[in-house]
């Protein structure tokens, strides 16, 4: 089915709202690095599902009866893949393996969205995605190159389990993209702002659950009460930023735009991780990297090229 111009437009606005919004889960961990990726993503979902709770409440009676035991399954599953598991092992691969190469796995989110998203009915054939996909791997191999290029005191294991940690954050988002976008596509009676904050009432309380494990042995002479203001602040504001604005940003453009395209417009949130880190460590970014974003500004572009209809004949 061929969207309209204005549906696209939006779709992509939308899509780059979400990536800057998400972006900012790359920089939390560095934020709050004196707690581990257990206790972030605890406290993160658990504000999640607090403002999802506060923001459904009014209009519960009237959606509670059009959310089948069916649609409670791919909530749960749903807030499992694409929030619980994805933060702890994103925050534990920033940790462990810093911002760079956190980004440039997470990078290839576009990749493996679109190949699996060009198989379904309607997608735009895979033959007419190899230039964006060209020039989004090759904006990836320069961020791989200056990642590698880069000294590190780190120990080579630490790096190779944080690295591990970013490619099975990768796995758990692609299986939630594709799943959610289309989850999203065949419910009609549910607005994709009210199935992003059901994900967060879900989350929330998956979080109740991890929060046990993650904060167990802890006490709070642990930390200084700055540490706590600030880990509290951060966790508000992943909450907020990421999970409620990003998320129903997300959604609206899974609406709006084919699945394939949903892939190109992650690339948003390598670029806006990246932006991040380089004025969190008040530098200019290297001339590798500066090329990687160009590379991965004309994917985005390439990418939405390839989706505009065919003039019509005359």
């Amino acid at each position: 089915m061929t969207r309209p111009g204005h549906a696209i437009g939006l779709g992509i606005a939308f899509g780059a709202a979400a990536g800057a919004a998400w972006g900012f889960v790359f920089l939390a961990p560095e934020l709050a690095r004196a707690f581990t990726p257990l206790q972030l993503s605890a406290a993160r979902y658990l504000a999640y599902g607090l403002v999802a709770l506060a923001l459904i409440a009014p209009r519960w009676r009237a959606l509670a009866p059009r959310i089948g035991r069916t649609e409670w399954r791919a909530l749960l599953r749903l807030s499992l893949q694409g929030n619980i598991v994805y933060y702890v092992l994103l925050a534990s691969a920033v940790q462990l393996g810093g911002m760079a190469m956190t980004s440039l796995v997470i990078g290839f989110l576009p990749v493996a969205v679109t190949v699996i998203g060009s198989r379904g009915e309607g997608a735009v054939p895979l033959r007419r995605l190899a230039l964006p996909l060209a020039l989004g791997i090759a904006g990836i191999a320069c961020v791989a190159w200056q990642a590698i290029g880069m000294a590190s005191d780190a120990p080579l294991a630490t790096r190779v389990t944080g690295f591990l940690c970013a490619v099975g954050a990768l796995a758990a988002w692609t299986s939630y993209a594709v799943s959610n976008s289309r989850w999203l596509a065949r419910l009609d009676h549910i607005s994709s702002h009210d199935w992003s904050l059901l994900t967060g009432l879900v989350t929330g309380g998956l979080a109740v659950l991890l929060a046990v494990p993650a904060f167990a042995g802890t006490s709070a002479a642990d930390h200084t009460g700055a540490q706590w203001l600030g880990f509290a602040g951060v966790a508000a504001g992943m909450a907020v930023v990421a999970s409620v604005l990003g998320n129903a940003f997300w959604n609206r453009a899974s609406r709006l735009l084919p699945l394939t395209m949903i892939g190109q417009m992650i690339l948003f949130e390598t670029l806006f991780a990246l932006l991040y880190g380089f004025l969190w460590e008040a530098r200019w970014p290297t001339a590798l990297e500066a090329l990687a974003m160009v590379l991965v500004s004309a994917s985005v572009l390439a990418g939405i090229s390839a989706h505009r209809p065919a003039p019509a004949a005359h």
